[in-house]
């Protein structure tokens, strides 16, 4: 399992979530990552998730 990190922002830069959770690839980690944001209500927010490695999974600006 590999640890991934999921950041939402607003508009003005403010980080509203700073979270972390386990996935075992990037395809994973992206449908949990859309998971997390569809329950915390954030999906339109400006948002990433990194993979260990550095690389994107997820991002929307």
């Amino acid at each position: 399992m590999k640890t991934y990190f999921l950041t939402v922002f607003e508009p003005d830069g403010t980080n509203i979530v700073d979270e972390t959770f386990e996935a075992e690839n990037d395809k994973e980690a992206a449908e949990i990552g859309k998971e997390k944001l569809s329950e915390l209500g954030h999906e339109e927010k400006t948002h990433r998730c990194a993979a260990p490695e550095g690389h994107l999974v997820l991002f929307h600006r």
